[in-house]
């Protein structure tokens, strides 16, 4: 055993070494950095991505290795509480009220905060940490994300570490799953399996994932899972993966058009149906003659009243005020349009485009998700995380750089007032813009609608 350690020591040094020092950055990030400290904030996340290509560029081959190295970095956190994000708060309040029966879409914890009797544990602490805006508003979070909060809520009892621990638990078995479907994936479309790495030692996944309790990870879970299962030609089985990815987040609604020519339309029809039945079952617990309205009322507000880190929206914006508008009408003129240009582009993408094969499919998803955030007022980092599982199965790498650029827009997080630099905003997505359209140019597999297989 010795000889071997000895031997391993001398091949592998200097992966090794690199692998200490990202867990130094990871464990700097977790319990010694604040998040209005830009400068540290940069730095850290800077170093960890320089250490995240060298480590795949040395050992891309090393899959147990690397995959042990992921899963520390996870583990790094695992005993900390979110330092960039306090939406955890109110994961652990929807918990809590699911846990107890109390339906969090008919209910706003501005309402419930003044009853006497409420049966939430630490109830003033979480109202008072998920900042007024959530505070505000019912629940926007699909039903088996509900149900996943519950769970939390109820093995951490009435502790808020001991929920924050239970759900970084679930992000760290679902990005092992990502990383089980997602190398199998990779072999059956005849790519290097290592390219999973891209995703699974990549510093945003981690840190805002494990690190910040975000469910994308869950989400891609399922997503991931049902692409393989359509991979092996088990579409109706892959529906149901599929429609438990919709219930943890919304977002792969956007793709379901793109199944018709994929599937043909007999077995997309089935494929539908499959999935709409999976999402009305878990949907039908919370459902009363209130949810539809509430619940859609809230999900409105992404596209009507909020902005942050926005690339086409700043720079209209920008225009507009030159000409006097005025940006708090133009957010809602803007939330109006923008829905309705991203269905004509997933039109666009679903009828004139050939997805018969799963590589098309997948590269015809992400022109979707990327047009769709290059249109959007809201693209908060962890939005990108999508992007970035989509790209490993793709020829294109560019959402590997807007993971890294996406840092940026965390000076946001410096200011009292969360006041964003455009100026820093610009350089993230013109880096992005650039990179994407010399991969457009340079890529065999042209990223237009206009794709033959």
């Amino acid at each position: 055993m010795p000889n071997r350690l000895t031997t391993y020591w001398k091949l592998h040094k200097v992966p090794v070494l690199m692998a200490l020092l990202g867990a130094i950055f990871y464990f700097t990030f977790a319990f010694h950095l604040e998040r209005t400290d830009f400068i540290k904030l940069l730095t850290l996340f800077a170093a960890s991505f320089f250490l995240c290509f060298k480590l795949i560029q040395f050992e891309k081959w090393n899959f147990k290795f690397l995959l042990v190295v992921g899963i520390i970095f996870r583990l790094i956190f695992l005993t900390t509480e979110p330092n960039l994000s306090q939406d955890y708060y109110r994961f652990i309040w929807d918990g809590h009220l699911v846990a107890n029966f109390i339906n969090p879409y008919l209910e706003v914890p501005n309402d419930l905060i003044t009853q006497s009797d409420l049966v939430i544990p630490n109830a003033q602490l979480l109202y008072d940490s998920m900042g007024s805006l959530s505070a505000k508003h019912f629940s926007n979070y699909p039903p088996l994300n509900q149900l996943l909060f519950a769970l939390a809520a109820l093995l951490g009892a009435k502790s808020i570490m001991g929920s924050v621990l239970v759900i970084k638990t679930m992000i760290i078995l679902a990005d092992i799953g990502i990383f089980y479907f997602g190398r199998k994936l990779l072999k059956n479309l005849n790519h290097s399996p290592h390219l999973i790495f891209w995703y699974f030692l990549n510093p945003l996944v981690i840190i805002e994932l494990t690190g910040n309790l975000h469910f994308e990870g869950v989400m891609l879970f399922f997503f991931v899972w049902a692409l393989y299962l359509l991979s092996i030609k088990k579409w109706a089985l892959a529906a149901i993966p599929y429609a438990l990815s919709i219930c943890v987040k919304l977002v792969p609604l956007l793709f379901l058009p793109l199944f018709l020519k994929h599937l043909g339309f007999k077995k997309s029809v089935s494929f539908y149906m499959i999935i709409g039945v999976t999402c009305v079952l878990l949907f039908v617990p919370f459902y009363s003659s209130e949810f539809i309205a509430n619940y859609s009322k809230t999900v409105g507000l992404w596209f009507s009243n909020f902005e942050f880190n926005a690339g086409l929206y700043n720079a209209i914006k920008y225009i507009a005020v030159q000409f006097n508008g005025k940006p708090w009408e133009l957010i809602k003129t803007y939330g109006k349009i923008t829905p309705i240009l991203t269905i004509l582009f997933v039109l666009l993408f679903t009828f004139l485009r050939d997805n018969q094969k799963i590589p098309t499919l997948i590269t015809s998803m992400m022109a979707v998700l990327t047009l769709y955030y290059f249109m959007s007022a809201t693209v908060h980092p962890w939005y990108i995380i999508f992007l970035v599982v989509l790209g490993v199965f793709t020829k294109y790498k560019y959402a590997v750089l807007w993971s890294a650029t996406v840092v940026l827009s965390y000076y946001a997080y410096s200011k009292v007032d969360f006041k964003e630099n455009l100026t820093l905003i610009a350089v993230e997505y013109i880096s992005v813009y650039v990179f994407l359209i010399y991969e457009i140019f340079n890529s065999k597999e042209q990223f237009v609608i206009f794709r033959k297989n």
